[in-house]
């Protein structure tokens, strides 16, 4: 059944109801259900909702960890190291395209139940009887009414494609999440977006921005290099793209000469010192 044909069902709901009014709960059911058949039956199939799922967040997959897209923006980490954790990428992947189609499913019935709600609501306020000839042929063409029903099941296509892109997000995130600490991460520097164009961050991440977090138990802080504390943790706070349709995101670090220097131990400025000596004297040898 067409999208349009659930519109025609609708305008045949409203102009029955608005002759006859709110006359039995058996005139309503009818229409109730017929409703709920017609809305169930414009949907796009699952089936074809899953191949756009996956081609999409394949894809995007493909670009990053297959093509190795991801070591260009993070040169620090090796070709084997991405290599060595694919596995775990494999599976994110997965979970991903599965809590898409998971979320899509839900979102279906919801929609459904919101426009039958909304008919329940008008239908039960128009009295016994309906309205006279004369005002169904006037200036009330039910036209608001028609728009409030239909609200919910047209904003669906649009709400199913931004599920795809809000996990698709996640999926990235958690691919840059993996490899970075997975290749030796030591910190990470909050960025929130704010400054995109179109774009509405949360006031929170956008006050964020620019913010340094430590690599909880990475291996500057278990050498001593640098203090247990010196700065909040990546983990203490919620993940970039862990909320809903959040589109900030980590900038790795993985040296210890770009952390702030009153983060670093003794032992850590004085391996500092010794790295920049050493490359000084290669450099002038």
């Amino acid at each position: 059944m067409s999208r349009k044909t659930f519109y025609e069902t609708v305008a045949a709901a409203i102009k029955d109801i608005a002759r006859h009014g709110y006359d039995s709960p058996e005139r309503l059911e009818h229409w109730r259900r017929l409703i709920e058949a017609a809305a169930a039956s414009s949907f796009v199939s699952m089936d074809e909702v899953e191949r756009d799922v996956r081609k999409t967040m394949t894809l995007a997959y493909y670009r990053m960890v297959t093509k190795g897209g991801l070591l260009k923006r993070m040169p620090q980490i090796s070709a084997y190291t991405l290599q060595r954790l694919t596995p775990a990428l494999q599976s994110e992947l997965n979970r991903r395209i599965i809590s898409s189609i998971d979320l899509i499913k839900l979102n279906r019935p919801v929609a459904i139940a919101k426009t039958v709600q909304r008919f329940t609501g008008w239908a039960t306020s128009v009295p016994e009887g309906g309205f006279s000839s004369d005002v169904r042929k006037g200036t009330y063409k039910y036209v608001e009414v028609k728009q409030d029903l239909q609200k919910a099941m047209s904003a669906l296509p649009f709400e199913e494609r931004r599920v795809i892109i809000d996990q698709n997000a996640k999926l990235m995130s958690a691919i840059n999440s993996t490899v970075a600490l997975g290749g030796g991460a030591i910190a990470a520097i909050w960025q929130s977006h704010k400054h995109q164009k179109g774009y509405d961050g949360r006031p929170q991440h956008n006050k964020r921005d620019g913010d340094m977090f430590l690599v909880r138990d990475s291996w500057v802080i278990e050498k001593g290099l640098v203090k247990r504390g010196a700065g909040a943790y990546t983990d203490s706070i919620e993940q970039p793209g862990e909320f809903v349709f959040c589109r900030c995101s980590w900038i790795y670090i993985f040296n210890l000469r770009d952390l702030p220097a009153d983060w670093l131990t003794k032992k850590g400025t004085e391996v500092l010192a010794q790295a920049r000596t050493k490359t000084k004297e290669l450099l002038s040898a």
